[in-house]
Formats: C-alpha cells, sequence, structure tokens
C-alpha cells in the first residue's frame, strides 16, 4: 500500500506501531541522494528508510529550492537522521552514492565550504544524539547502480516542484 502524505509515501504500518523499537533491535537500510539540475539549481532530496524485518518501509521526497548537489546531499542526510533519531533503532546504515559526503561524515576529507560546513555540524550534532542513546550509525558509499530509488525521489520533488504540483506539507 501506498499512502501519500506530507511528502512521505509509505508501504507499512505507521512507525508508532513498531513497539519499543530500540529494544526490539530496530535495524533501518537507509538510502539517501540529493540531485541538483545546474550547479546550483533546482534540488531535490529522496529518502529512503527501510527495516531489515520488513515491517517498515517510508520513502520521502522533498524539493528544496536552488541549491548546489552536494548541500542537496547533506539536506537528504539530514532528513535520514531526523528520521532515523524519530524512529529509535538500534542499528542505522546508510547509503550514499555521494563519496563527499561519505568521506566528510567519516572524517577521511575536510569539510571546507562554508554552506557544507554547517550542515557538516548539524549531520554531526544529530549523529551524536543517535550515538548517545545507543544506536550504533554506519555510513557506506555505494555505486549510483545501487542508489536509483533514492534518486528518482530526489529527482521526484524536482520534476513536480517544476511543474507546480502542489504538496500537502513538507515534513522536517
Amino acid at each position: 500500500m501506498t499512502d501519500r502524505h506530507a511528502g512521505e509515501l509509505s508501504d507499512g504500518p505507521a512507525p508508532q506501531a513498531l513497539p519499543e523499537p530500540r529494544r526490539m533491535g530496530l535495524q533501518l537500510m537507509i538510502h539517501i541522494d540529493g540531485a541538483a539540475r545546474g550547479n546550483p539549481g533546482p534540488a531535490g532530496i529522496g529518502v529512503m528508510v527501510n527495516s531489515g524485518n520488513g515491517l517498515l518501509r517510508r520513502d520521502f521526497y522533498r524539493y528544496i529550492g536552488k541549491a548546489t548537489n552536494n548541500v542537496a546531499e547533506y539536506e537528504a542526510l539530514l532528513l535520514a537522521l531526523r528520521e532515523a533519531k524519530e524512529l529509535q533503532p538500534a542499528v542505522v546504515e546508510i547509503r550514499s552514492d555521494s563519496q563527499l559526503l561519505v568521506r566528510q561524515i567519516q572524517g577521511r576529507y575536510r569539510v571546507r565550504h562554508p554552506r557544507l560546513a554547517v550542515l557538516y555540524a548539524q549531520a554531526l550534532n544529530l549523529i551524536h544524539q543517535l550515538s548517545a542513546v545507543g544506536c550504533r550509525l554506519s555510513i557506506e558509499h555505494v555505486g549510483r547502480e545501487l542508489n536509483r530509488q533514492a534518486d528518482a525521489l530526489a529527482n521526484r520533488a524536482i520534476d513536480e516542484a517544476l511543474a507546480g504540483i502542489p504538496r500537502d506539507g513538507e515534513r522536517s
């Protein structure tokens, strides 16, 4: 079942229906992507949240206005981290096709751009909040071929915004 609600596509029970997620060992696999047409240009983000047991599937997409591709990637990460924080999982595995974002979060690359530094700090804050309550989080770079659905959501956000399709609200 697909239920569009406030920028969210949902296949499965509402997260509130899951009993005590952290204690129950909820594990999330989250694919993220940001897209910008032009750099900067109209940009969107896509986030796919799946539980390992198949009880939860939530897809999000949002138009973020004019931005660079790297800003869109960070905005997708922030949305993913906020959703993870809300769901209180025991384990979160994030997959992105942005090597820059993944290596910056892993501490392998420095963050030099001022706008990205702000987003990076917000991401680290959310990661520390998740870690402080016992959530194990990892982020991994994957090839584009393994991230097509998140890419499609990010591009859907741009397409709908450029076509003037109204949204019934935004999350996060």
